[in-house]
C-alpha cells in the first residue's frame, strides 16, 4: 500500500503539468483577441507546466518502483542440527534472525563441512544440500555470488532446497569450509548495504565455527541430521 501511495504521488506533477497544458492551449484558442498581459500570463504558464512535467519525470528517475514481491513457496520453519553446541545454536539463530527480520531474505541454509547447520524461514520439502557449480565457485574463490534474478540464471537448479520460485539468491562463503545461502522474494532487492552487512554476519559465524571447530576437534558427525 505504502509503494502504490508513493507511485501516484510521484506521478502528481506529471498530472498536474499536463492538467495545465491542455487548459491553457484550450483557453489561447478560445480567446478571440489576445492582449499582452495574457500573453506574459501564458508565458509564465506554459513555464511552469514545463517544470511540473520535468519534476515528475525526475521523481520516475530518482525513486524507481521496487521490484514486486512472491509469497515464496513452501512452509515456515526453523531447523538446526541438534547436536550442535549450544553457543553455536544461540549465534546461528541470532545471526539468521537479524537477516530475516532487515532484509528481503526469506529462507537461510547453511551449510558447512558437508552437512546443513541450519534452515529457517520459508522452507523447501528438500533438506539436503548437494554442491553444485555455483556452490563450488563460491568455496574455491572465496568470494560470494549474487543472483539478482533467479530466472535468467539456468544454474538456479542447483538450488532445490530453497523455494521453487525464489526470485534472488545470495551464496556468501563461510571461510573455507562453508556456504550461508540466502533466498528473497523479489528480484535485484539487495542492496549493496545488505551486501556489505551480510558478509559481516558471515565472516562472524565463519570465525565462531571454525574456533569451535579447533576446540571440539571433530564439530560436525557426517551422520548427524537436521
Amino acid at each position: 500500500m505504502k509503494e502504490d501511495n508513493g507511485r501516484i504521488v510521484r506521478l502528481l506533477p506529471i498530472a498536474a503539468g499536463s492538467i495545465a497544458g491542455t487548459l491553457l492551449m484550450l483557453n489561447r484558442v478560445l480567446t478571440p483577441a489576445l492582449t499582452d498581459s495574457q500573453a506574459r500570463s501564458d508565458a509564465v504558464g506554459v513555464v511552469l507546466t514545463a517544470v511540473l512535467i520535468l519534476t515528475g519525470l525526475l521523481w520516475q528517475q530518482v525513486q524507481p518502483r521496487k521490484p514486486d514481491s512472491t509469497v515464496l513457496e513452501g512452509t515456515e520453519g526453523f531447523e538446526l542440527l541438534p547436536t550442535l553446541p549450544d553457543a553455536l545454536k544461540t549465534e546461528l539463530a541470532w545471526a539468521s534472525h537479524l537477516l530475516l527480520t532487515n532484509t528481503v531474505t526469506r529462507s537461510i541454509v547453511v551449510y558447512y563441512r558437508g552437512q546443513v547447520l541450519l534452515r529457517r524461514g520459508i522452507l523447501a520439502p528438500i533438506a539436503t544440500v548437494t554442491p553444485g557449480a555455483i556452490l563450488d565457485r563460491v568455496l574455491a574463490k572465496q568470494k560470494a555470488i549474487y543472483l539478482v534474478d533467479t530466472k535468467v540464471y539456468p544454474g538456479r537448479i542447483e538450488f532445490n532446497y530453497l523455494p521453487v520460485n525464489t526470485q534472488g539468491i545470495i551464496c556468501q562463503p563461510l571461510g573455507t569450509d562453508g556456504v550461508m545461502i540466502l533466498g528473497a522474494n523479489a528480484p535485484r532487492s539487495y542492496t549493496k548495504q545488505d551486501e556489505a552487512w551480510i558478509e559481516g554476519i558471515a565472516d562472524k559465524l565463519a570465525n565462531s565455527l571454525a574456533t569451535r571447530s579447533a576446540i571440539d576437534g571433530n564439530l560436525i558427525n557426517p551422520n548427524d541430521k537436521i
